[in-house]
């Protein structure tokens, strides 16, 4: 992405939304356009503002930030979304990243981290780690589901359509498995691998890799 990248706090803490303004706004190529106190003020802000990216508090008193970060991109082009929370994996930030959040930040993650992740979303990127990827990997298997499951049904169809190589690929996302990892198991090259991460968030219509390696494990093939 080229340009400045605009930004939108949402958080019901005005404390930290001067902290996160105070930041962000020190950064040439980032500029903070809007603030919102609740996920009910997001969609007017979001119109108003046309952020780039949106830091999306998840607790807050009226509409949280999970049920926000839904609306919005059910939306038509909507901005990425960077959820901000106290926890590295629960299911909230499990349903945030289903929902289409392209990542997380804890709240208490130094300033120069929180700089470059809101850069990496305003790429296309997640801001997850391969091995917090792995733990929230690891908190979605832990849940049992009994019985049929339309959310694994879904998932087993839809890798069902992919190509031998895509699904090799899937697999390993679904381990958390890393770029350069999973360039080294398949004996292909990081460029490579990049190209079929791209195209199987084209073919799954999702939102980046995280999204992928929790469809694999909706699917039980990891």
């Amino acid at each position: 992405m080229s340009g400045t990248v605009r930004v939108l706090i949402v958080d019901d803490d005005p404390l930290v939304r001067g902290a996160l303004s105070m930041i962000l706004g020190g950064v040439p190529d980032l500029t903070v356009v809007g603030e919102a106190a609740d996920g009910a003020e997001v969609p007017a802000a979001v119109a108003a503002h046309a952020p780039d990216v949106v830091l999306m508090d998840i607790r807050m008193p009226r509409v949280d930030g999970l049920a926000a970060t839904e609306a919005l991109r059910a939306a038509a082009d909507p901005p990425e979304v960077l959820v901000l929370t106290t926890f590295d994996a629960d299911e909230q930030v499990l349903r945030a990243l289903r929902a289409g959040a392209s990542g997380f930040l804890l709240k208490d993650t130094p300033p120069a981290e929180i700089v470059a992740a809101v850069r990496r979303v305003a790429a296309g990127e997640a801001t997850l780690s391969p091995a917090v990827t792995r733990k929230l990997i690891a908190h979605v298997t832990a849940a049992p589901s009994p019985g049929p499951d339309p959310k694994r049904q879904r998932a087993v169809r839809l890798l069902a359509g992919l190509s031998e190589r895509e699904r090799e690929v899937a697999l390993l996302l679904g381990r958390g498995r890393t770029n350069a990892e999973i360039s080294a198991e398949l004996f292909m090259s990081v460029a490579t691998v990049k190209a079929y991460v791209s195209r199987l968030l084209t073919k799954l219509d999702l939102n980046n890799r995280v999204q992928v390696a929790l469809l694999v494990q909706d699917a039980d093939l990891a």
